[in-house]
């Protein structure tokens, strides 16, 4: 697994600290999805415009690199009951009649229709327990307990289905943040419209913005675009709880980029162009592959980079990213990207504009 040799540090989790009114996170996405605003920081000098999202091809330029993570969100979330417990006394399973619910959030793909997730209560989820959902369409078995307290759990899904995937369609639902309280009417709009590969417990939120046609144009003025993978688990949204941020530990996550990816992010930076990353989790990919001659290599397995202030970036041009939770790994990122004090003072700027913040929210172009 890929790791950084963390820099040492003198910042504490309360210096990532802002004040978010609660009526500025974003409930409901923005239609169309470019009609969000776009707040343009310029890290060297402090500069800073307010723009949609759409112009965001106007700061973008021939010879670009967009960099975007093509993970497609599943229905992570599902809902059942304890059909059998692990009784350590006899030494098997017993059946239950418990109907208590329980819940499991799909973190990360092991193998096969073996899972990492997270278990609520964890008492109902013990070790040997079966947790069953649809009337029996799908069960599992919790195999082990691993760091954090998550569980490493093994489905059986019915022979009505093709996949684990398939059975998740039917039974499961979208793994939304919790600070979004409203239904959402489109599932798709948790989605980013370059989804491809199914894996992910959330959205690569800061692709959210982005439509086909917006990308067409992108395309034509001569930037190309680089497709990488990050399955967004709970490395990306665990919460900070050490004062000290150094002391936290990163969830691996799997990422992937090809060859061909490689390649062509490689030629481009070399010919002068940059490489944009869309989002915290594609410049995470774009980090945890390149060598300190700023070189991205092909890769496929876990990262458990951990980026904040005082690391170097290697193959990170400009960033496009939402506005983050306070506190959080996401806006430690940002604030080693560009400056902290700039990146903490736009968000307060951010704020009094009445942007609106979190996953369906505005977005930012750090260049």
């Amino acid at each position: 697994m890929i790791k950084n040799s963390l820099p040492e540090t003198t910042l504490t989790l309360s210096d990532f600290h802002y004040d978010l009114p609660e009526e500025r996170i974003a409930q409901t996405p923005v239609y169309p999805r470019d009609s969000s605003r776009l707040m343009v920081i310029d890290r060297k000098s402090g500069e800073r415009e307010h723009k949609v999202f759409s112009d965001i091809i106007d700061y973008l330029e021939e010879g670009d690199t967009l960099v975007i993570n093509e993970t497609r969100v599943i229905p992570a979330r599902i809902i059942g009951h304890r059909s059998y417990r692990f009784d350590a006394s006899l030494g098997k399973c017993v059946k239950t009649d418990s109907t208590s619910p329980v819940e499991l959030l799909l973190l990360k793909q092991i193998e096969n229709d073996l899972w990492e997730a997270l278990a609520g209560p964890g008492k109902r989820a013990k070790v040997g327990d079966v947790i069953e959902f649809g009337d029996g369409k799908l069960t599992a078995k919790v195999e082990a307990i691993v760091d954090g307290g998550c569980r490493r759990v093994r489905f059986t899904p019915a022979s009505c289905y093709d996949s684990l995937f398939d059975a998740l369609d039917d039974l499961g639902t979208m793994p939304l943040p919790p600070y979004i309280t409203e239904k959402l009417e489109d599932q798709d709009r948790y989605q980013t419209v370059y989804s491809k590969t199914q894996g992910s417990a959330a959205a690569p939120t800061a692709g959210l913005h982005f439509t086909e046609e917006l990308l067409d144009r992108i395309e034509e003025k001569g930037i190309k675009i680089a497709r990488v993978l990050l399955h967004v688990g709970l490395g990306t949204f665990r919460p900070v709880k050490e004062e000290n941020i150094t002391d936290h530990e990163m969830h691996s996550e799997f990422i992937c980029v090809t060859d061909e990816t490689a390649e062509l992010i490689n030629s481009r930076r070399a010919a002068g162009g940059r490489t944009v990353a869309v989002g915290t989790t594609s410049c995470r990919v774009l980090e945890s592959v390149s060598g300190d001659d700023g070189l991205v290599k092909a890769y496929s397995g876990d990262t458990g980079i951990f980026i904040y202030p005082g690391y170097t970036f290697k193959a990170t041009d400009a960033l496009i990213t939402n506005f983050h939770l306070p506190e959080s790994t996401l806006l430690m990122l940002v604030s080693a990207f560009a400056d902290r004090e700039l990146m903490l003072d736009a968000y307060d700027e951010a704020v009094r504009e009445k942007y609106r913040f979190f996953s369906f929210g505005d977005a930012m172009f750090i260049r």
